[in-house]
């Protein structure tokens, strides 16, 4: 039976967030269950396109991703995949109307990974987290709205702040491994090697102005979304301002992590806002 397989797919996807991000899954446990599925989906897809581009040095990459984007589409003509994490994403997308313009602009993202190492200007900087962030928020948000396009509409560019505060975080956050393990320097006009205060508080500056905007958002988001996305806004603020109070050097040598015993306060925090109304 499809209804079978399509549920296991969804199961699949739920694994993959679980197993990769605890804290994303903790976020999605908070929405309301009728769109936990769909969210689930979305992280698996985007999760294992970032996973081909920067893990798996031993296979070629451009194939794989190629291979990817291929059977994707194939999944979209036939209703089906027997890759489980495809089969999920592809129901979501009709089911909720992702255009095609957000998937393309991801998996363009995706695909400079493997051929751009440097970004040397504001434009081209900005373009990278529109494709690899800003529309995996557009993607959620059209399953927070629920097809409402005028919801949509209004909410859009709030999303796409906190898409691109997400990742500017996970930047500074992997300032590392970006920089030594996959030699990737994301910042325009940031020398990695150099890398002081003067940079760091340039790049929070940046986040906490998108942050600041994205809230904006997050109170007006529908009931079923809004403490799922309040929870992941504040596990990546407390991220942000330990991130500030790490000197420079030690950014630039270790990953910087919130605890789950933080993770777990954080949850406590917000659910408290959240029942007092407070967002």
């Amino acid at each position: 039976m499809k209804s079978l397989f399509d549920a296991v797919s969804f199961k699949c996807s739920k694994l993959i967030t679980q197993n990769y991000s605890t804290s994303f899954s903790l976020a999605v446990k908070m929405l309301s269950p009728s769109i936990r599925d769909a969210i689930y989906s979305i992280y698996g897809f985007v999760r294992f396109a970032d996973e081909i581009v920067d893990s798996f040095h031993d296979y070629e990459k451009e194939y794989l991703i190629d291979d990817f984007e291929k059977e994707y589409y194939k999944s979209m003509q036939l209703g089906i995949s027997l890759n489980p994490i495809l089969n999920s994403f592809q129901h979501t997308v009709k089911q909720y109307n992702i255009t095609d313009d957000l998937v393309q602009a991801f998996l363009r993202s995706m695909k400079l990974d493997l051929i751009k190492s440097t970004y040397n200007t504001q434009t081209e900087y900005e373009d990278y987290i529109y494709g690899s962030a800003d529309v995996v928020g557009l993607m959620c948000l059209k399953v927070f709205v629920k097809g409402n396009n005028q919801k949509y509409e209004q909410l859009k560019n709030e999303a796409m702040r906190l898409g691109s505060a997400f990742q500017k975080v996970n930047f500074l956050r992997d300032l590392k491994d970006d920089n030594l393990v996959l030699n990737r320097n994301y910042f325009p006009g940031v020398n990695l090697n150099s890398f002081d205060e003067n940079a760091k508080t340039a790049i929070i500056n940046e986040i906490e102005e998108d942050f600041k905007v994205a809230y904006q958002g997050i109170v007006k988001l529908p009931m079923e979304a809004k403490f799922g996305v309040y929870t992941a806004f504040i596990y990546y603020k407390k991220l942000l301002k330990k991130l500030k109070s790490t000197p420079c050097s030690e950014i630039g040598n270790a990953r910087i992590r919130v605890s789950n015993y933080t993770k777990a306060g954080l949850l406590a925090q917000s659910f408290v806002t959240y029942k007092l109304k407070l967002v």
